[in-house]
């Protein structure tokens, strides 16, 4: 079934690419085992794997950088630094300004988890181009993503299979089958790759950004984390204070919910921005082509999903669009409000027995190509969330939940809800109930959230201030739409970041862009 949580934006083919950045050899590049000595191998990027997403190779910066790209070894166990290493794949651009200028590395993450850093960096490279002028821009693919020793899970055909089940069962046979294809999903993952599940939680990938921060030779680690690129920029300023340099959290987790807290959270977010999606729809000068009134719209929309439940339509062939790849599709398009008008167009077509757009949207969101191949970004996002998650829930306690989640949502309610079935039977221990991100003694940490985010709700954003201690963060709010304050483009939000991130001017707390 899908992931709990939803996703921001494959298995390998031949065993021999996993092996190579699976298990990567000790000792080469560094004295005595140290891996803080080694040195980066910087060279022209590949195309990304699939597991990665695939396509090309990354096109040059519009003034001619090209993007590079290196291999750092890490430990596979962080227990035993001096034992097998994996392969972490990084990606930079070089700073655009002279060289007296540059401050170091500004390593981001984009989210997921699950997401590949060194696929998303180039596609919104060009956003950055301020901060290029002081810093190398850099990415990385934590462990398990990407081209970072990859979690693999189900093959592309068993994939289809997953994403097309109902996620929303309606009896107890329903309930059964849905319960047996998460412990199918789950023992493949076993199956496939037991030697790196017992090592993706986001504590681990902390201690890399360490390392990472080292053999980048920066003193401080410089941060722009994005969606649970905050819940990672937390964890490591509450593992490394005092290595903090100049940190941003945008679209912010918020960490002190447990699974169940969150879910439902990301519910009363969902249906938020649906909200807004209708009324917006319903406020334009000309005619609101999916309703008449905002209500109408939501009717509507709860009405084909119904529809849907009892009879798929037409997709992208040969698949059908179901129920479940609907409400993926129309959670997908809430991201942005640049996405709204591709779910008006996906709505009207599915009215008239037409799931193209709505399947195309699905698939974005689950990491499926126009090839039907995936990204191993599910199979990533669902081993780090239940190495992170300690509790496990069963069907009988989500029944019992579903009135809350309704309340919460009508449309998104019962799909988050029963995605807390994700990681029941998963064969790894979860860490906690919550991450600790208590930060004491770091530098200042801006934490920017968004009033109309549906993924990361507002509220998180005063509880990761809170979380992280007295002194720590500096609140700053964004009265917009979607995931995310700074890719919105508004002058108020990105100036503040950029002044802070280049000149080290924090902004005032409680500062609000509209």
């Amino acid at each position: 079934m899908p992931t709990p949580s939803w996703l921001r934006a494959a298995a390998l083919t031949t065993t021999a690419v996993l092996l190579s950045s699976l298990l990567a050899g000790c000792g080469d590049g560094t004295r005595d085992g140290d891996l803080t000595t080694q040195r980066l191998a910087w060279t022209d990027c590949p195309a990304p794997s699939e597991a990665e997403g695939g396509g090309g190779s990354p096109s040059p910066l519009p003034n001619g950088t090209k993007w590079q790209c290196a291999t750092m070894k890490a430990p596979l166990d962080w227990s035993r630094p001096k034992g097998d290493t994996i392969g972490l794949a990084l990606i930079r651009a070089r700073a655009s300004g002279p060289a007296s200028g540059r401050i170091g590395s500004l390593v981001f993450n984009f989210g997921g988890p699950g997401g590949s850093g060194v696929t998303a960096l180039p596609a919104f490279g060009e956003d950055y181009a301020a901060l290029r002028t002081r810093y190398d821009l850099v990415s990385f693919d934590p462990r398990g993503v990407g081209r970072s020793a990859p979690v693999e899970c189900e093959s592309d055909t068993q994939l289809d299979e997953y994403f097309q089940q109902d996620a929303t069962p309606d009896d107890s046979a329903e309930r059964t089958q849905l319960l047996n294809r998460t412990k199918q999903f789950n023992a493949a993952c076993q199956k496939r790759s037991k030697t790196v599940l017992p090592h993706v939680a986001t504590v681990d990938a902390a201690r890399d950004m360490d390392l990472m921060r080292q053999v980048l030779g920066d003193g401080k680690l410089h941060y722009f984390g994005i969606s649970y690129g905050t819940e990672l920029g937390g964890v490591y300023a509450h593992l490394f204070p005092k290595n903090v340099g100049r940190a941003v959290f945008d679209a912010v987790v918020d960490p002190t919910e447990n699974p169940e807290q969150a879910a439902l959270g990301q519910a009363r977010g969902f249906q938020l921005a649906l909200d807004n999606f209708a009324r917006d729809c319903v406020s334009k000068s000309t005619d609101c082509p999916i309703g008449d009134s905002a209500q109408d719209v939501k009717n509507r929309i709860a009405k084909l999903l119904r529809d849907l439940d009892r009879k798929p339509i037409p997709g992208i062939f040969p698949r059908d669009l179901t129920q479940t790849a609907a409400v993926n599709g129309i959670a997908q398009s809430l991201y942005s409000k640049d996405f709204w008008e591709y779910l008006t167009e996906g709505l009207q077509q599915a009215y008239e027995g037409d799931g193209r757009v709505l399947m195309l949207l699905s698939d974005s969101m689950n990491g499926r190509d126009e090839n039907g191949h995936y990204s191993n970004i599910a199979a990533a996002n669902v081993a780090i969330n239940c190495g992170d998650e300690k509790p496990r829930y069963a069907p009988g306690y989500v029944l019992q939940k579903l009135p809350e989640f309704r309340a919460a949502s009508p449309l998104f309610g019962d799909y988050l809800a029963w995605g807390m079935l994700s990681c029941t039977n998963w064969p790894v221990p979860g860490a906690a109930d919550h991450p600790d991100v208590g930060a004491a003694g770091s530098a200042p940490i801006l934490v920017v959230g968004n009033t109309g985010d549906p993924a990361t709700p507002y509220e998180g954003a005063r509880k990761m201030v809170d979380a992280l201690g007295p002194g720590v963060a500096v609140e700053l709010t964004y009265k917009g739409q979607g995931h995310g304050a700074y890719d919105s483009k508004n002058k108020c939000v990105q100036n503040a970041v950029n002044g802070y991130l280049l000149d080290g001017k924090v902004p005032k707390a409680g500062t609000v862009c509209s």
